[in-house]
């Protein structure tokens, strides 16, 4: 008994903590989200009305909620899968034996998941330049005409997420890094031995080790890729022809741009609502490879 009194009185301070800058702020939100919250009701809160799930009616609804959905599962669809393996590629090759200047490299390519995202978002505006900029100055050498990146809604999303790979893949592959240096040596050695090919041994060693690490990656690159906004705020605005707006920014200019609280809380709910559908698949999906 004094045991779990200790226990509480010890974990005390982390859920106060939690319970004032975490749940009661999301149960807010929630509460707004059934409301027609507005300009209006931000300058005299008896202008405020319970609407109930109104909000989310209304953006479901809407042709822009599912455009912008599309945008973000392409973004997901396509960005994260070239984020895990450009992680997991960069970290094996730091993990070779043969590799020098580890120390180096690994500051070189961690670089980019600590600057600021606008920053560098604004530089590689300018590399993305149709006419000046460094990309097409590159393919120009090649004969290949100028692509107008940021300018035609067939390129702007790949664009982003070219951006996006090389802005984050670092964080991964330090992850994937530790768990590929805690595979025992044996392992490999003896596959040599018995005559199995670097094919082999990844397929039959590597992945199956890194399974859980894989998992733990991919449920935090498609949870941070859902969330996609400050790409397309700096570098497109959600143009051209709507090609770049995520759910997030769609909420952003519900809230921000025209003032609708409430609308932009039942957004920010149904997002959750979808990274955890994925997070719950993913999850299964590991599950069901472990066992296999």
């Amino acid at each position: 008994m004094n045991e779990n009194r200790a226990g509480w009185l010890l974990s005390a301070p982390a859920l106060i903590v939690l319970g004032a800058f975490f749940f009661v702020p999301v149960l807010a939100a929630f509460a707004l989200s059934l409301t027609d919250f507005d300009l209006y009701a931000l300058a005299d809160l008896h202008n405020l009305r319970f609407v109930w799930f109104g909000n989310y009616v209304d953006v479901l609804t809407r042709p822009l909620f599912w455009k912008s959905l599309v945008n973000t599962l392409y973004f997901v669809g396509v960005g994260v899968p070239l984020s895990i393996a450009a992680s997991l590629g960069s970290a094996m090759l730091l993990d070779s034996q043969r590799a020098r200047w580890k120390g180096f490299f690994r500051t070189a390519l961690f670089a980019p998941v600590v600057t600021t995202v606008v920053a560098v978002a604004v530089i590689w505006r300018y590399l993305l330049h149709t006419r000046y900029g460094l990309i097409n100055y590159t393919l120009a050498h090649f004969g290949i005409a100028p692509i107008d990146w940021l300018g035609d809604p067939h390129w702007s999303m790949p664009a982003i997420i070219l951006f996006a790979v090389w802005k984050n893949f670092g964080y991964n592959m330090i992850i994937l890094l530790a768990g590929l240096q805690s595979i025992p040596p044996d392992l490999y050695e003896a596959a040599r031995i018995d005559g199995a090919s670097a094919t082999q041994q990844f397929r039959h060693i590597t992945l199956p080790m890194l399974r859980p690490v894989l998992l733990l990656v991919s449920i935090i690159t498609v949870s941070g890729y859902f969330q996609l906004f400050a790409e397309p705020y700096v570098m497109t605005q959600g143009d051209p022809l709507q090609s770049t707006v995520s759910v997030l920014y769609f909420m952003y200019e519900e809230g921000f741009k025209w003032w609708s609280l409430g609308r932009a809380s039942a957004i920010a709910f149904l997002l959750f609502a979808l990274i955890l559908a994925a997070t719950v698949l993913l999850q299964r999906f590991g599950r069901r490879g472990e066992m296999a």
